[in-house]
């Protein structure tokens, strides 16, 4: 089982998260060492490792690994940098993130998710990530993250997280309505100016109680 498993993983990084060009060695070595089966809920862990976005309850998703590798590969967190990860979901992102950062903060508003996310990252030796119960949007947020990211997407841009970067620090966030959304990545370079990248198209689910698109009715 062992050797199998070891196999999916192998093909998940070569077939999947390098295809999409994810290059960096930091990311390729951290999506190979973090335990992704052990956090993928267990009636889904035959395909933990595919192409895919593995539902984890609450109407929530895992997001595909190739997707979260070209996320850390933007971000580039680093080895001093404060995370603010927003969407828990199962916890392995945060795990992800707290391998290449030193402080990660992740706000999950389903509590059972939450809970089970927090008792995971523990088992796996992972207890200093903080995880939060909560809604982001009905709570304030401090200022100063070097990294942020949204593992729910934005109908329409919320520039309320850009504004808690220090300079120098980063955002990604998925923002728009389906069936394609874009994946942007925005820096605080000053501490008035910000600059946007488009990184890729997606479509991921929406935060809840993230501001809805406008509806023009003619």
């Amino acid at each position: 089982m062992t050797d199998q498993l070891e196999f999916a993983r192998h093909q998940m990084i070569q077939q999947q998260v390098r295809a999409w060009e994810v290059l960096d060695p930091r990311v390729l070595e951290v999506l190979e060492s973090v335990p992704r089966e052990r956090f993928v809920p267990e009636a889904y862990r035959d395909v933990a490792f595919a192409d895919t976005s593995v539902p984890i309850g609450h109407g929530q998703c895992m997001l595909p690994p190739k997707v979260e590798g070209r996320i850390l590969q933007a971000l580039e967190p680093g080895r001093s940098d404060r995370v603010l990860e927003v969407g828990t979901g199962t916890g392995f992102f945060a795990a992800c993130l707290a391998e290449l950062a030193s402080n990660v903060e992740s706000i999950e508003i389903h509590a059972e998710l939450a809970e089970r996310a927090a008792a995971r990252l523990a088992a796996e030796g992972y207890g200093r990530v903080q995880v939060l119960n909560g809604d982001v949007f009905a709570r304030p947020l401090t200022e100063g993250y070097d990294v942020i990211v949204l593992t729910g997407s934005l109908p329409v841009y919320d520039p309320r997280f850009e504004r808690v970067l220090g300079v120098g620090g980063r955002l990604f966030a998925v923002v728009g309505t389906g069936p394609v959304m874009e994946a942007r990545l925005i820096t605080r370079t000053a501490p008035d100016a910000w600059f946007s990248e488009s990184l890729f198209e997606t479509r991921i689910e929406p935060l809840l109680n993230a501001a809805p698109a406008s509806r023009f009715i003619f």
